[in-house]
């Protein structure tokens, strides 16, 4: 039994103060939800985006990152369908980078207090100078009066091959750059409740996503959601995590599922995360939505 339920089960807490107690992130790639075709990106057809609204709609997040979201158009389509289904985001932000297609975005239910878009950052990678493809959103989120949590959304290069430069190179370089805003944010304000997440495209052990995780006092927490299937079993390798399904992504030219999508946070959210309540959604034809699952996590709007 969860937190909520168990507080519920109980008679500790009413449904109404579990709302305003907890709050529920969520980060989709929506794979392409494009108004109209781009080049080899096909337009979302309407029984994807009925089963992205029945995902959205079964999670009811408070705070939904999104990846490969098309122009504001598409977003603002989305978000209305969404209220009309009974689940309204009066504040979003949408942040476009290089990639002129695809965008990273937020819906809200709650307000931003600040945005800090971006969309301009660059490396040299081999001599070449290069952009963060798709640049990076950045709010703060004013949950209640008394909190409010940092939360920073990307979308890495992906692992189809490019002939400009190694696409693990350049996932790297862009995963430095977002590491380079973390420890900004983490220098200044060594507490501060920040989370990071979205696709970033490789496994847990590669060097892009080591760099976003970090070491030492500026690491962040890895909330590794998984499905809630029963598994609670621990791996007999103590080295090792457990052996639950955590893939939130399909790769058709390999066949294989793995886990590229995170929800990583500081130490500082971490006293505040709410581990039953984090999870890799699972429902039947998921892949009608997207090649990837949404992940899950959930949090005490308390200071601790």
């Amino acid at each position: 039994m969860g937190l909520t339920a168990g507080l519920l089960a109980f008679g500790l807490l009413s449904p109404e103060k579990c709302a305003a107690a907890l709050f529920r992130v969520a980060s989709y790639n929506l794979e392409n939800y494009l108004d109209a075709a781009v080049g080899t990106r096909i337009a979302k057809n309407d029984e994807a985006r009925a089963k992205i609204r029945e995902s959205v709609l079964a999670i009811k997040p408070d705070v939904l990152a999104l990846q490969e979201m098309g122009g504001t158009n598409a977003l603002l389509e989305l978000r209305a369908s969404l209220k009309t289904s009974g689940l309204d985001f009066p504040h979003w932000e949408l942040v476009t980078g290089f990639d002129t297609n695809i965008h990273v975005a937020v819906l809200s239910r709650f307000q931003f207090a600040t945005r800090t878009p971006h969309t301009r950052h660059g490396f040299l990678l081999s001599g070449r100078r290069f952009q963060v493809s798709r640049g990076f959103a950045e709010v703060e989120v004013q949950v209640n009066p008394s909190y409010r949590f940092t939360l920073i959304t990307g979308h890495l290069k992906s692992r189809r091959p490019v002939p400009e430069a190694d696409e693990a190179e350049l996932r790297e370089q862009e995963a430095l750059k977002l590491r380079e805003i973390i420890d900004a944010r983490l220098k200044a304000k060594p507490d501060l409740n920040l989370i990071v997440l979205g696709d970033f495209n490789d496994v847990k052990d590669s060097k892009s996503t080591r760099a976003l995780i970090g070491r030492g006092r500026n690491s962040l927490v890895d909330t590794r959601p998984a499905e809630r299937n029963g598994d609670n079993h621990r791996n007999p390798n103590p080295r090792y995590e457990p052996r639950n399904i955590t893939w939130t992504h399909y790769y058709g030219k390999e066949d294989t599922y793995s886990r590229i999508d995170y929800i990583l946070i500081s130490h500082g959210m971490a006293k505040e995360w709410v581990k039953d309540e984090t999870y890799v959604y699972a429902s039947p034809n998921w892949g009608l939505a997207s090649d990837h699952r949404p992940v899950v996590a959930t949090f005490e709007a308390t200071d601790k």
